[in-house]
């Protein structure tokens, strides 16, 4: 690894963490840049995982307070993202490079619909008794979107924003919070199986690491000063970059 390249991952590693802190899907500027860079796409993938590990703690540190109060929920939402987590890194090891990723960019446009859609789902929820409101969809699809997260991270942030919008009355901020735990959780699991059965170039980690931790900090201090509709608004933009870049690739 050059000297270019190694600044090159770090910048690339301190806009992903501040990114998917903020919204998600900083694998998308960090994946490309290490292909691009000629590391194969399953060590790319593995060693990007593990490496913005440090910045997704970081960042969901630094939302602590949107998430007061909901330790419960957080506990057992965690246990589906870490299961689905361990489905997905199976899915990265087993399938076709490109095999899942045929879809994501559809997955990625279905959830930027419900950001968009957020505001009045939420009001419609609100005009409906406390005991009619049914959440227990939103266990499956938590797990599902760590599936996702365990095979590919891109975008599994917009992703979480879009279900929990679409089944909670929460604020954005907060729904940004969770998502940030969630994605951590994901992450966390995902590098753990990566760092034991995956190829990975572990100088392309220790640059990530540190670069995303600082990412993460940065995020959570900007992120948590945009006003709901200005982060709706950075979501779906974001959102709509990845689906651009996932479908020219």
């Amino acid at each position: 690894m050059t000297l270019w390249h190694a600044v090159l991952i770090a910048v690339a590693g301190v806009w992903a963490g501040t990114i998917n802190t903020v919204v998600g899907s900083g694998t998308l500027v960090t994946f490309p840049v290490l292909v691009a860079m000629g590391y194969p796409p399953v060590t790319a993938t593995t060693s990007n995982a593990i490496g913005l590990v440090p910045g997704s703690i970081t960042g969901a540190y630094g939302y602590r307070g949107e998430i007061v109060g909901a330790r419960r929920q957080l506990i057992l939402w965690s246990v589906m993202s870490a299961l689905g987590a361990v489905g997905g890194t199976a899915l990265l090891l087993s399938l076709p490079e490109d095999a899942f990723e045929t879809i994501v960019p559809f997955l990625v446009g279905l959830a930027l619909l419900l950001v968009v859609l957020q505001p009045l789902l939420t009001r419609r929820l609100k005009e409906k008794p406390a005991a009619t409101r049914r959440t227990w969809p939103l266990y499956p699809l938590i797990f599902l979107v760590g599936v996702y997260g365990g095979y590919f991270t891109a975008a599994q942030g917009i992703l979480l924003v879009g279900v929990m919008g679409l089944m909670l009355t929460e604020p954005l901020q907060r729904l940004n919070g969770y998502k940030n735990v969630l994605a951590a959780v994901v992450n966390v699991v995902a590098g753990a199986v990566y760092a034991v059965v995956a190829p990975i170039s572990w100088p392309v980690v220790a640059i990530l690491a540190v670069s995303s931790t600082i990412g993460g900090l940065l995020g959570a201090r900007i992120g948590r000063r945009l006003s709901p509709t200005v982060l709706r608004a950075v979501i779906v933009v974001v959102g709509l970059v990845a689906i651009v870049r996932l479908v020219l690739e």
